[in-house]
């Protein structure tokens, strides 16, 4: 493979054995986007109850908060994939960037006129940024360094998602959360000017915690315009005729990959968007000790990512990914039909074994598709609009079924038995004739 920075110079890369160039610093770089993204989602469950609470919605309607992110994911995916091929990764990232924190400060005028519209609008925003950093940093880690090593790159930079998914928690418990809850019937006869003091302090205490996220996002940015990062050009040996974006699809594996990483969003957005709601319902936990419980599983889920890192040297990734997918399913039943804290425990547990899969559906979905491999990112990328579609469909009916929240996670059930069929049969590189 040949390496072209971004000064021009280029130089050879040996795939396998001799000595290639440094990758450790563009690589502590990109993996630093991976904890700013996942910043991003797993606050998201935190947004789900509490503008639940301070703009007065359903079940259903709080699920637009997911829908508004990753419907950005369906829509940039292809945008994103141009931006990619025109300005190149690093220049994406910047954008990726900037992009993010305009949607982050955009919080600042939603809360103080607690429109809930504004709040999607900033959400969606986000969403775009996240679509092009996505993008560009998870097959920059794929393919930053030995191709035969790319899941495990991709598993340890995703680990520090899983850190983010550790840390949003506590923050949000921090300064988001205010553990003060009220029934609708207490609403309901509480005087107006303290029901709109009540409202009005729970939405503006999203405020600074968007305000430092944006601020942080843009001197990353800056960052970035400063490093000089290497930009993956294939040599003349590996080049082929680029099919169309829809031709592309004959890869088979690819196919399914895309099809797994959309019921694997789906199932992870379900299962987190909707953990401190079940935490509160079904152990009567308080919103800022569920809150706290997230955090917990976000341990269990980077603890999952950097074990399963670690067993993917012995283990050949879709093996793993075919167990964890039937460790979670039978999670998924537990949390269902059981009862008390044992439904938490279940719900952490899930964390762990969904922890690795969607960079490993990720790498897998990419193998040997060389030039194409920024179309297949992208089809990948725009999967991620699962995350948008199943949650609302779990709010939907959890709200039929009168609030019952365990109802909604036979959705993520069926979700991890389509991606035990990916690990076993759907990965096998096979391309259509």
């Amino acid at each position: 493979m040949q390496i072209t920075n971004q000064m021009g110079d280029q130089h050879n890369v040996p795939t396998e054995g001799g000595k290639g160039p440094n990758y450790v610093l563009p690589f502590i770089l990109i993996t630093s986007l991976f904890f700013l993204w996942g910043m991003a989602h797993n606050l998201d469950s935190i947004l789900i109850p509490h503008l639940k609470k301070a703009c007065q919605l359903n079940n259903r309607q709080s699920t637009l908060i997911d829908t508004s992110v990753f419907l950005a994911y369906f829509l940039m995916a292809i945008p994103a994939g141009m931006i990619i091929k025109k300005v190149g990764y690093k220049n994406s990232i910047i954008i990726g960037l900037l992009v993010f924190a305009s949607g982050a400060f955009l919080f600042v005028p939603a809360a103080n006129t607690r429109a809930y519209e504004l709040f999607l609008l900033a959400l969606f925003i986000i969403g775009c940024g996240l679509t092009i950093l996505e993008t560009s940093a998870n097959p920059y880690a794929a393919i930053l360094g030995p191709p035969e090593s790319s899941s495990k790159r991709l598993n340890l930079a995703a680990s520090f998602n899983g850190l983010a998914a550790m840390v949003a928690p506590i923050i949000g418990s921090m300064f988001i959360l205010s553990g003060k809850s009220f029934t609708p019937e207490q609403m309901a006869v509480m005087p107006e000017a303290e029901r709109l003091s009540y409202l009005a302090g729970e939405a503006a205490a999203v405020k600074m915690p968007y305000i430092v996220l944006g601020t942080i996002l843009v001197l990353v940015a800056v960052l970035f315009y400063f490093m000089h990062l290497p930009s993956m050009k294939p040599d003349h040996a590996e080049v082929e005729v680029k099919p169309g974006f829809f031709s592309v699809l004959k890869y088979r594996h690819l196919s399914w990959a895309v099809i797994a990483q959309f019921f694997y969003v789906g199932a992870q957005v379900c299962v987190t968007s909707f953990f401190i709601r079940m935490a509160e319902q079904g152990a009567n936990m308080d919103e800022k000790t569920a809150a706290y419980y997230l955090g917990l599983y976000g341990v269990l889920f980077m603890g999952g990512r950097f074990i399963g890192t670690f067993f993917l040297r012995y283990v050949k990734d879709y093996v793993l990914l075919s167990i964890y997918a039937v460790l979670s399913a039978i999670l998924c039943a537990v949390a269902i039909y059981g009862s008390g804290i044992v439904v938490i425990y279940a719900l952490g547990a899930i964390g762990f074994f969904m922890s690795i899969m969607f960079p490993t559906i990720f790498s897998l979905g990419l193998v040997g598709l060389k030039n194409n491999t920024e179309t297949g990112s992208s089809w990948l990328v725009m999967s991620i609009v699962g995350g948008a579609i199943l949650p609302y469909g779990m709010g939907t009916l959890i709200d039929m079924n009168h609030d019952d929240i365990q109802s909604g996670y036979i959705i993520p059930l069926v979700c991890f038995l389509i991606i035990l069929y990916f690990g076993v049969f759907g990965h096998k590189v096979k391309k259509a004739a």
